[in-house]
Protein backbone atom coordinates (compact mmCIF):
# COMPACT_ATOMS: atom_id res chain seq x y z
CA UNK A 1 0.00 0.00 0.00
CA UNK A 2 2.92 2.37 0.60
CA UNK A 3 4.01 1.89 -3.02
CA UNK A 4 0.49 2.67 -4.18
CA UNK A 5 0.53 5.84 -2.06
CA UNK A 6 3.77 6.97 -3.69
CA UNK A 7 2.32 6.23 -7.12
CA UNK A 8 -0.76 8.26 -6.26
CA UNK A 9 1.35 11.27 -5.23
CA UNK A 10 3.41 11.10 -8.43
CA UNK A 11 0.28 10.90 -10.57
CA UNK A 12 -1.23 13.81 -8.69
CA UNK A 13 1.78 16.00 -9.38
CA UNK A 14 1.69 15.13 -13.06
CA UNK A 15 -2.04 15.73 -13.26
CA UNK A 16 -2.61 19.05 -11.49
CA UNK A 17 -1.40 21.17 -14.38
CA UNK A 18 -3.36 19.14 -16.93
CA UNK A 19 -6.70 19.18 -15.12
CA UNK A 20 -6.33 22.85 -14.22
CA UNK A 21 -5.72 23.73 -17.85
CA UNK A 22 -8.72 21.70 -19.02
CA UNK A 23 -10.97 23.12 -16.33
CA UNK A 24 -9.99 26.71 -17.09
CA UNK A 25 -10.98 26.22 -20.72
CA UNK A 26 -14.56 25.29 -19.85
CA UNK A 27 -17.01 28.07 -20.74
CA UNK A 28 -20.16 26.53 -19.34
CA UNK A 29 -21.26 23.93 -16.85
CA UNK A 30 -21.39 20.39 -18.15
CA UNK A 31 -22.92 18.67 -15.16
CA UNK A 32 -20.26 16.15 -14.13
CA UNK A 33 -22.45 13.94 -12.02
CA UNK A 34 -25.18 12.85 -14.40
CA UNK A 35 -24.97 10.07 -16.96
CA UNK A 36 -23.05 11.64 -19.80
CA UNK A 37 -24.55 9.36 -22.38
CA UNK A 38 -27.92 11.10 -22.07
CA UNK A 39 -26.93 13.46 -24.86
CA UNK A 40 -24.06 13.91 -27.21
CA UNK A 41 -21.54 16.50 -26.06
CA UNK A 42 -21.22 19.58 -28.20
CA UNK A 43 -18.33 19.61 -30.61
CA UNK A 44 -16.52 22.68 -31.77
CA UNK A 45 -15.47 23.42 -35.33
CA UNK A 46 -12.09 24.92 -36.03
CA UNK A 47 -11.83 28.33 -37.66
CA UNK A 48 -8.52 29.38 -39.12
CA UNK A 49 -7.64 33.06 -39.08
CA UNK A 50 -4.40 34.63 -40.35
CA UNK A 51 -2.73 34.67 -36.96
CA UNK A 52 -4.81 32.46 -34.69
CA UNK A 53 -6.41 29.06 -34.41
CA UNK A 54 -9.51 28.92 -32.26
CA UNK A 55 -12.45 26.63 -31.56
CA UNK A 56 -15.94 28.05 -32.11
CA UNK A 57 -19.12 26.21 -31.17
CA UNK A 58 -21.08 27.29 -34.24
CA UNK A 59 -22.28 24.93 -36.94
CA UNK A 60 -22.32 27.73 -39.52
CA UNK A 61 -18.54 27.94 -39.30
CA UNK A 62 -18.11 24.62 -41.11
CA UNK A 63 -18.61 26.37 -44.46
CA UNK A 64 -15.92 28.90 -43.57
CA UNK A 65 -13.54 26.11 -42.67
CA UNK A 66 -14.16 24.30 -45.95
CA UNK A 67 -13.68 27.45 -48.00
CA UNK A 68 -10.57 28.58 -46.17
CA UNK A 69 -8.90 25.19 -46.68
CA UNK A 70 -9.82 24.77 -50.34
CA UNK A 71 -6.68 26.03 -52.07
CA UNK A 72 -3.22 24.57 -51.91
CA UNK A 73 -1.12 27.69 -51.32
CA UNK A 74 1.75 27.56 -48.83
CA UNK A 75 -0.30 29.68 -46.43
CA UNK A 76 -3.23 27.27 -46.55
CA UNK A 77 -0.90 24.29 -46.19
CA UNK A 78 0.52 25.92 -43.08
CA UNK A 79 -2.97 26.40 -41.71
CA UNK A 80 -3.84 22.77 -42.40
CA UNK A 81 -0.71 21.77 -40.51
CA UNK A 82 -1.89 23.90 -37.57
CA UNK A 83 -5.26 22.15 -37.58
CA UNK A 84 -3.63 18.71 -37.69
CA UNK A 85 -1.34 19.68 -34.82
CA UNK A 86 -4.30 20.91 -32.78
CA UNK A 87 -6.17 17.64 -33.36
CA UNK A 88 -3.14 15.56 -32.39
CA UNK A 89 -2.71 17.57 -29.21
CA UNK A 90 -6.36 17.09 -28.25
CA UNK A 91 -6.12 13.34 -28.92
CA UNK A 92 -2.99 13.04 -26.77
CA UNK A 93 -4.54 15.07 -23.94
CA UNK A 94 -7.75 13.04 -24.02
CA UNK A 95 -5.83 9.74 -24.05
CA UNK A 96 -3.78 10.97 -21.10
CA UNK A 97 -6.92 11.85 -19.15
CA UNK A 98 -8.52 8.46 -19.92
CA UNK A 99 -5.46 6.68 -18.57
CA UNK A 100 -5.54 8.81 -15.42
CA UNK A 101 -9.28 8.15 -15.05
CA UNK A 102 -8.74 4.40 -15.13
CA UNK A 103 -5.70 4.50 -12.84
CA UNK A 104 -7.40 6.68 -10.22
CA UNK A 105 -10.59 4.57 -10.38
CA UNK A 106 -8.66 1.37 -9.73
CA UNK A 107 -6.52 2.95 -6.99
CA UNK A 108 -9.60 4.39 -5.28
CA UNK A 109 -11.28 1.01 -5.01
CA UNK A 110 -8.09 -0.68 -3.78
CA UNK A 111 -7.43 1.98 -1.12
CA UNK A 112 -11.07 2.06 -0.07
CA UNK A 113 -11.48 -1.70 0.30
CA UNK A 114 -8.16 -1.97 2.17
CA UNK A 115 -9.31 0.68 4.68
CA UNK A 116 -12.69 -1.04 5.08
CA UNK A 117 -10.99 -4.39 5.69
CA UNK A 118 -9.07 -2.81 8.58
CA UNK A 119 -12.13 -1.10 10.08
CA UNK A 120 -15.27 -2.95 8.93
CA UNK A 121 -17.39 -1.21 11.57
CA UNK A 122 -16.50 2.27 10.29
CA UNK A 123 -17.93 2.27 6.77
CA UNK A 124 -19.87 5.53 7.26
CA UNK A 125 -16.87 7.18 8.92
CA UNK A 126 -14.58 6.01 6.13
CA UNK A 127 -16.94 7.31 3.46
CA UNK A 128 -17.20 10.69 5.19
CA UNK A 129 -13.42 11.01 5.48
CA UNK A 130 -13.06 10.10 1.81
CA UNK A 131 -15.55 12.78 0.83
CA UNK A 132 -14.01 15.52 2.99
CA UNK A 133 -10.28 14.93 2.52
CA UNK A 134 -10.59 15.20 -1.25
CA UNK A 135 -11.11 18.93 -0.76
CA UNK A 136 -7.42 19.15 0.18
CA UNK A 137 -6.82 18.93 -3.57
CA UNK A 138 -9.12 21.68 -4.82
CA UNK A 139 -8.90 24.25 -2.00
CA UNK A 140 -5.15 24.90 -2.55
CA UNK A 141 -5.91 25.42 -6.25
CA UNK A 142 -8.36 28.16 -5.31
CA UNK A 143 -6.05 29.74 -2.74
CA UNK A 144 -3.07 29.85 -5.12
CA UNK A 145 -5.13 31.15 -8.04
CA UNK A 146 -4.46 28.10 -10.21
CA UNK A 147 -8.22 27.74 -10.43
CA UNK A 148 -10.70 30.60 -10.22
CA UNK A 149 -12.89 30.52 -7.11
CA UNK A 150 -16.64 30.05 -7.61
CA UNK A 151 -18.90 32.97 -6.75
CA UNK A 152 -22.33 31.71 -5.75
CA UNK A 153 -25.14 33.28 -3.72
CA UNK A 154 -26.72 31.64 -0.64
CA UNK A 155 -29.95 31.22 -2.63
CA UNK A 156 -28.20 29.27 -5.38
CA UNK A 157 -26.35 27.24 -2.75
CA UNK A 158 -29.70 26.14 -1.31
CA UNK A 159 -30.75 25.07 -4.82
CA UNK A 160 -27.78 22.70 -4.86
CA UNK A 161 -28.74 20.96 -1.61
CA UNK A 162 -30.96 18.24 -3.17
CA UNK A 163 -28.18 17.36 -5.61
CA UNK A 164 -25.64 17.30 -2.77
CA UNK A 165 -27.86 14.96 -0.74
CA UNK A 166 -28.08 12.54 -3.65
CA UNK A 167 -24.34 12.89 -4.24
CA UNK A 168 -23.63 11.86 -0.65
CA UNK A 169 -25.98 8.86 -0.95
CA UNK A 170 -24.22 7.70 -4.12
CA UNK A 171 -20.91 7.65 -2.27
CA UNK A 172 -22.22 6.17 0.98
CA UNK A 173 -24.03 3.41 -0.89
CA UNK A 174 -20.91 2.41 -2.80
CA UNK A 175 -18.59 2.44 0.21
CA UNK A 176 -20.89 0.53 2.57
CA UNK A 177 -21.57 -2.02 -0.17
CA UNK A 178 -17.83 -2.57 -0.70
CA UNK A 179 -17.35 -2.95 3.04
CA UNK A 180 -20.05 -5.62 3.25
CA UNK A 181 -18.96 -7.62 0.21
CA UNK A 182 -16.54 -7.89 -2.69
CA UNK A 183 -15.64 -4.86 -4.80
CA UNK A 184 -16.39 -6.86 -7.93
CA UNK A 185 -19.91 -7.68 -6.71
CA UNK A 186 -20.60 -4.02 -5.87
CA UNK A 187 -19.74 -2.97 -9.41
CA UNK A 188 -21.76 -5.76 -10.97
CA UNK A 189 -24.84 -4.57 -9.06
CA UNK A 190 -24.05 -0.95 -9.91
CA UNK A 191 -24.07 -1.93 -13.58
CA UNK A 192 -27.87 -2.01 -13.27
CA UNK A 193 -27.99 1.78 -12.85
CA UNK A 194 -29.28 2.36 -16.43
CA UNK A 195 -32.37 0.31 -15.57
CA UNK A 196 -33.01 2.44 -12.49
CA UNK A 197 -32.42 5.59 -14.52
CA UNK A 198 -34.85 4.42 -17.20
CA UNK A 199 -37.55 3.75 -14.61
CA UNK A 200 -37.10 7.14 -12.93
CA UNK A 201 -37.11 8.87 -16.31
CA UNK A 202 -40.38 7.12 -17.20
CA UNK A 203 -41.91 8.25 -13.91
CA UNK A 204 -41.01 11.85 -14.79
CA UNK A 205 -42.64 11.53 -18.22
CA UNK A 206 -39.57 10.74 -20.31
CA UNK A 207 -40.52 7.50 -22.08
CA UNK A 208 -37.70 5.84 -24.00
CA UNK A 209 -38.08 3.80 -27.22
CA UNK A 210 -38.81 0.09 -26.82
CA UNK A 211 -35.43 -0.85 -28.32
CA UNK A 212 -33.68 0.99 -25.48
CA UNK A 213 -35.68 -0.88 -22.84
CA UNK A 214 -34.85 -4.16 -24.61
CA UNK A 215 -31.13 -3.61 -23.99
CA UNK A 216 -31.84 -3.62 -20.25
CA UNK A 217 -32.83 -7.30 -20.34
CA UNK A 218 -29.22 -8.58 -20.38
CA UNK A 219 -28.31 -5.99 -17.75
CA UNK A 220 -30.91 -7.13 -15.24
CA UNK A 221 -30.48 -10.80 -16.16
CA UNK A 222 -26.73 -10.56 -15.77
CA UNK A 223 -26.99 -8.89 -12.36
CA UNK A 224 -29.44 -11.58 -11.21
CA UNK A 225 -27.18 -14.42 -12.41
CA UNK A 226 -24.09 -12.86 -10.84
CA UNK A 227 -25.91 -12.23 -7.54
CA UNK A 228 -27.15 -15.81 -7.25
CA UNK A 229 -23.66 -17.20 -7.88
CA UNK A 230 -21.75 -14.63 -5.76
CA UNK A 231 -19.65 -16.48 -3.18
CA UNK A 232 -19.58 -13.53 -0.76
CA UNK A 233 -23.18 -12.39 -1.31
CA UNK A 234 -24.78 -10.34 1.46
CA UNK A 235 -28.04 -8.43 1.30
CA UNK A 236 -26.34 -5.46 2.91
CA UNK A 237 -23.87 -5.22 0.04
CA UNK A 238 -26.62 -5.63 -2.55
CA UNK A 239 -29.01 -3.14 -0.94
CA UNK A 240 -26.43 -0.39 -0.50
CA UNK A 241 -25.15 -0.86 -4.06
CA UNK A 242 -28.73 -0.51 -5.27
CA UNK A 243 -29.14 2.59 -3.08
CA UNK A 244 -26.10 4.04 -4.84
CA UNK A 245 -27.75 3.28 -8.19
CA UNK A 246 -31.00 4.91 -7.18
CA UNK A 247 -29.28 8.03 -5.87
CA UNK A 248 -27.04 8.29 -8.94
CA UNK A 249 -29.97 8.08 -11.34
CA UNK A 250 -31.89 10.65 -9.28
CA UNK A 251 -28.84 12.91 -9.13
CA UNK A 252 -28.66 12.97 -12.91
CA UNK A 253 -32.32 13.97 -13.26
CA UNK A 254 -32.37 16.52 -10.42
CA UNK A 255 -28.97 17.91 -11.34
CA UNK A 256 -29.98 18.52 -14.93
CA UNK A 257 -32.95 20.59 -13.79
CA UNK A 258 -30.92 22.43 -11.16
CA UNK A 259 -28.30 23.74 -13.57
CA UNK A 260 -30.87 24.73 -16.19
CA UNK A 261 -30.67 28.19 -14.62
CA UNK A 262 -27.50 30.17 -14.07
CA UNK A 263 -25.61 29.37 -10.86
CA UNK A 264 -23.29 32.22 -9.85
CA UNK A 265 -20.01 33.10 -11.55
CA UNK A 266 -16.98 30.95 -12.38
CA UNK A 267 -19.19 27.90 -11.98
CA UNK A 268 -17.27 25.52 -14.17
CA UNK A 269 -18.01 21.81 -13.92
CA UNK A 270 -14.94 21.41 -11.70
CA UNK A 271 -16.10 24.11 -9.29
CA UNK A 272 -19.64 22.75 -9.25
CA UNK A 273 -18.31 19.33 -8.27
CA UNK A 274 -16.17 20.90 -5.54
CA UNK A 275 -19.15 22.76 -4.05
CA UNK A 276 -21.27 19.60 -4.09
CA UNK A 277 -18.45 17.78 -2.31
CA UNK A 278 -18.35 20.48 0.38
CA UNK A 279 -22.11 20.37 0.92
CA UNK A 280 -22.13 16.56 0.99
CA UNK A 281 -19.33 16.55 3.57
CA UNK A 282 -21.25 18.92 5.86
CA UNK A 283 -24.28 16.63 5.65
CA UNK A 284 -22.38 13.39 6.16
CA UNK A 285 -20.45 14.36 9.30
CA UNK A 286 -23.43 14.38 11.73
CA UNK A 287 -24.96 11.29 10.08
CA UNK A 288 -21.69 9.35 10.37
CA UNK A 289 -21.37 10.32 14.03
CA UNK A 290 -24.95 9.19 14.64
CA UNK A 291 -24.41 5.86 12.86
CA UNK A 292 -20.99 4.98 14.26
CA UNK A 293 -20.20 7.42 17.05
CA UNK A 294 -20.75 4.73 19.68
CA UNK A 295 -18.14 2.40 18.16
CA UNK A 296 -15.68 4.98 16.82
CA UNK A 297 -13.51 5.12 19.94
CA UNK A 298 -13.33 1.36 20.42
CA UNK A 299 -12.59 0.81 16.71
CA UNK A 300 -9.69 3.28 16.87
CA UNK A 301 -8.35 1.51 19.96
CA UNK A 302 -8.57 -1.84 18.19
CA UNK A 303 -6.61 -0.45 15.23
CA UNK A 304 -3.97 1.00 17.56
CA UNK A 305 -3.66 -2.32 19.42
CA UNK A 306 -2.53 -4.06 16.23
CA UNK A 307 -0.53 -1.05 15.03
CA UNK A 308 -2.86 -0.46 12.07
CA UNK A 309 -4.31 2.97 12.85
CA UNK A 310 -1.70 4.74 10.74
CA UNK A 311 -2.29 2.33 7.86
CA UNK A 312 -6.05 2.94 8.08
CA UNK A 313 -5.68 6.71 7.82
CA UNK A 314 -3.10 6.43 5.05
CA UNK A 315 -5.36 4.20 2.97
CA UNK A 316 -8.37 6.39 3.70
CA UNK A 317 -6.45 9.48 2.59
CA UNK A 318 -5.34 7.67 -0.57
CA UNK A 319 -8.95 6.70 -1.25
CA UNK A 320 -10.20 10.25 -0.68
CA UNK A 321 -7.65 11.79 -3.02
CA UNK A 322 -8.13 9.25 -5.80
CA UNK A 323 -11.93 9.41 -5.39
CA UNK A 324 -11.94 13.14 -5.97
CA UNK A 325 -9.45 12.96 -8.82
CA UNK A 326 -11.13 10.15 -10.73
CA UNK A 327 -14.41 12.09 -10.68
CA UNK A 328 -12.67 15.28 -11.78
CA UNK A 329 -10.66 13.59 -14.53
CA UNK A 330 -13.61 11.55 -15.77
CA UNK A 331 -15.76 14.45 -16.89
CA UNK A 332 -12.76 16.34 -18.27
CA UNK A 333 -11.98 13.30 -20.43
CA UNK A 334 -15.54 12.37 -21.35
CA UNK A 335 -16.49 15.88 -22.42
CA UNK A 336 -13.89 15.53 -25.18
CA UNK A 337 -15.23 12.33 -26.76
CA UNK A 338 -18.38 11.11 -28.46
CA UNK A 339 -21.16 9.36 -26.50
CA UNK A 340 -20.15 6.00 -28.00
CA UNK A 341 -16.54 6.47 -26.88
CA UNK A 342 -17.87 7.49 -23.48
CA UNK A 343 -19.98 4.33 -23.24
CA UNK A 344 -17.03 2.16 -24.22
CA UNK A 345 -14.79 4.00 -21.74
CA UNK A 346 -17.24 3.44 -18.89
CA UNK A 347 -17.63 -0.23 -19.81
CA UNK A 348 -13.88 -0.83 -19.84
CA UNK A 349 -13.53 1.03 -16.54
CA UNK A 350 -15.93 -1.40 -14.86
CA UNK A 351 -13.99 -4.34 -16.30
CA UNK A 352 -10.67 -2.97 -15.04
CA UNK A 353 -12.06 -2.36 -11.55
CA UNK A 354 -13.63 -5.83 -11.29
CA UNK A 355 -10.51 -7.66 -12.49
CA UNK A 356 -8.02 -5.55 -10.50
CA UNK A 357 -9.98 -5.92 -7.25
CA UNK A 358 -10.15 -9.69 -7.69
CA UNK A 359 -6.40 -9.80 -8.32
CA UNK A 360 -5.48 -7.60 -5.33
CA UNK A 361 -7.89 -9.03 -2.76
CA UNK A 362 -8.05 -12.62 -4.01
CA UNK A 363 -11.82 -12.71 -4.51
CA UNK A 364 -13.01 -15.62 -6.62
CA UNK A 365 -15.87 -15.62 -9.12
CA UNK A 366 -17.66 -18.72 -10.36
CA UNK A 367 -18.18 -19.48 -14.04
CA UNK A 368 -21.80 -18.47 -13.62
CA UNK A 369 -20.64 -15.23 -12.03
CA UNK A 370 -18.41 -14.45 -15.02
CA UNK A 371 -21.32 -15.06 -17.38
CA UNK A 372 -23.60 -12.81 -15.35
CA UNK A 373 -21.07 -10.00 -15.02
CA UNK A 374 -20.27 -10.14 -18.75
CA UNK A 375 -23.98 -9.94 -19.59
CA UNK A 376 -24.50 -7.00 -17.23
CA UNK A 377 -21.49 -4.95 -18.34
CA UNK A 378 -22.08 -5.72 -22.02
CA UNK A 379 -25.75 -4.83 -21.66
CA UNK A 380 -24.84 -1.43 -20.24
CA UNK A 381 -22.72 -0.74 -23.30
CA UNK A 382 -25.57 -1.77 -25.63
CA UNK A 383 -27.94 0.45 -23.65
CA UNK A 384 -25.64 3.45 -24.05
CA UNK A 385 -25.17 2.87 -27.78
CA UNK A 386 -28.87 2.37 -28.49
CA UNK A 387 -29.92 5.34 -26.37
CA UNK A 388 -27.46 7.57 -28.22
CA UNK A 389 -28.69 6.25 -31.58
CA UNK A 390 -32.32 6.91 -30.69
CA UNK A 391 -31.48 10.41 -29.45
CA UNK A 392 -29.83 11.19 -32.80
CA UNK A 393 -32.86 9.85 -34.71
CA UNK A 394 -35.22 11.96 -32.62
CA UNK A 395 -33.08 15.03 -33.18
CA UNK A 396 -32.95 14.38 -36.93
CA UNK A 397 -36.74 14.00 -37.10
CA UNK A 398 -37.14 17.27 -35.22
CA UNK A 399 -34.98 19.10 -37.73
CA UNK A 400 -36.89 17.56 -40.63
CA UNK A 401 -40.20 19.03 -39.51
Amino acid sequence: MQRLSCLCVLLLGALIHQTTAFASQRKSIAFPLQQRNHAAPSTGTIIIQPSTVKVVHDSSSRTSLSASMSDGTPLQQSRRAQVAKLKRKKMINTSYLFIMWYVFSVLYNIFSKAALNLAPDLAWTTATLQMSLGLLYVIPLWLTGLRKKPDISPKDTVRLLPVAILHSLVHIGGVVSMGAGAVSFTYIVKASEPAVSAILSALTGNILPLSVYATLIPVMGGVAIASVSELSFTWKSFNYAFLSNLASAGRGIVGKKTIAKRLGNSMTASNLYALLTMLATIMLIPVALFMEGSVLKSAMKSLAAVDKRGAYFLQTFGASLTYYLYNEVSFLALDNVSPISHALGNTLKRVFIIISSMFVFGNRMTGQGWIGSTMAVGGVFLYSVEKTRQAKLTKAKGKGK
